[in-house]
């Protein structure tokens, strides 16, 4: 018997140079017992994954913001804030960096990401007048609305596959992955994680990136 998990996906389903490790698509669709994708990305880019992964399309996206789980999916907030922050942002010079089509942010329902390369001081002035917060994932700043976080929809998607989130074990490797280490019964941080998610974690992992992945998955075989 082998435990559902939680995964992120930036730098732990990755390669050091970026990108989905080919692995992936041995490693998944071999284990036995559900396995959910939880990611800063917007709603369509964890889907997507699974469909080419051909695994159950079971996904927590946006930090939290969307749950899609058994053909339900549950939005737990709008964006109205987020999106009024990254106006302001934007109007008083910011550059949210992703180009004139902005296909991080076009299909994005809960939050506004930002490039790293912005103007960070200016951003977190811009989100503190709209109270919102600024989360820094190593891959880009998500403006996202207090109290949303991937440990929540970890505990909404095990509800609905009928466990306790205490089953589950997570690998991550950014802040972002925090709440879900809490919300599991184990947790792996590989060996590239920032601080808080080597902190917050129950093991870190030898290898990096999608390396520290299977290291941990063999260890859980």
């Amino acid at each position: 018997m082998v435990p559902p998990l939680v995964l992120d996906i930036d730098g732990t389903l990755t390669r050091a140079s970026g990108g989905i490790d080919p692995r992936v698509f041995e490693a998944l669709p071999a284990w036995d017992a559900p396995v959910v994708l939880a990611t800063g990305k917007a709603f369509p880019y964890p889907v997507a994954l699974c469909h080419f992964l051909q695994i159950p399309e079971r996904v927590i996206a946006e930090h939290g913001g969307v749950v899609y789980v058994d053909d339900e999916v549950r939005v737990t907030v709008d964006a109205d804030r987020p999106r009024a922050a990254a106006e302001a942002f934007v109007d008083r010079g910011g550059d949210l960096g992703w180009g004139a089509a902005d296909t991080v942010n076009r299909w994005r329902e809960t939050e506004v990401a930002v490039s790293l390369d912005a103007d960070e001081s200016l951003l977190r002035s811009a989100a503190a007048e709209f109270g919102v917060d600024v989360v820094d994932t190593g891959y880009a700043y998500h403006l996202v609305t207090p109290g949303v976080e991937k440990g929540d929809g970890v505990r909404s998607a095990a509800e609905t596959l009928g466990y306790d989130p205490a089953d589950f074990v997570a690998v991550g490797d950014s802040e972002n992955d925090v709440s879900t280490f809490e919300a599991v019964g184990e947790s792996f941080a590989v060996a590239n994680a920032d601080d808080r998610a080597r902190a917050a974690a129950d093991h870190v992992t030898e290898g990096a990136h999608m390396d520290g992945t299977l290291e941990a998955l063999a260890s859980l075989r």
